[in-house]
């Protein structure tokens, strides 16, 4: 009867089965994320409460307030050296998450760039004579926003790859400064 409300609804339809497979993956992922952290404290959790009853026993062990105090300033290193460990595990985590969300955005848009091209080459193809001009004007700004969005994404992947960098960096740096001082 209308083809035109024919194919909206199935283009809809399309639209929303896309979304809804996109928020199932990004739901997926969030929920492997969270599950990795959580790992990770437990793991931390099991591993400090080992290493405390370990290290007082020791610490309980010693003969005199010199030999404490030594035994007590042999931990600062290993303290850092697990705290850079768990700083670069919850950074991976962090890191893989947000990649596999801008992956979604990108493909996202990707996808709209291309729907909005096809709609526009589609009235463009039905418009009247002399719309020649607004329909290359709609389409360069397209491409516009399109080149911007690219460099955009660029450059805040690359804003978090310095970030993450310097995080590690600054923690690496850390360790051997605060073994120096004990």
């Amino acid at each position: 009867m209308f083809p035109i409300q024919d194919q909206i609804s199935v283009a809809t339809k399309a639209n929303i089965d896309t979304q809804v497979a996109r928020l199932n993956a990004l739901t997926h992922a969030t929920f492997q994320s969270v599950e990795k952290l959580f790992d990770l404290n437990v793991n931390l959790v099991k591993a400090s409460m080992d290493e405390s009853v370990i290290i007082g026993q020791q610490l309980m062990g010693a003969k005199d307030p010199q030999e404490f105090f030594t035994m007590l300033a042999q931990q600062v290193q290993p303290s850092f050296e697990k705290a850079l460990f768990y700083t670069r595990h919850l950074v991976g985590i962090a890191s893989g998450t947000q990649a596999e969300f801008a992956r979604a955005a990108e493909d996202q848009l990707s996808e709209a760039s291309r729907n909005i091209s096809k709609m526009v080459d589609d009235a463009t193809r039905n418009a009247p004579a002399g719309s020649e001009n607004v329909a290359a004007l709609v389409k360069t700004a397209l491409n516009t926003a399109s080149t911007s969005y690219e460099q955009l994404s660029k450059t805040t992947k690359d804003a978090g790859e310095a970030i993450e960098a310097s995080i590690i960096a600054a923690a690496s740096r850390l360790a051997p400064d605060a073994a120096k001082q004990s």
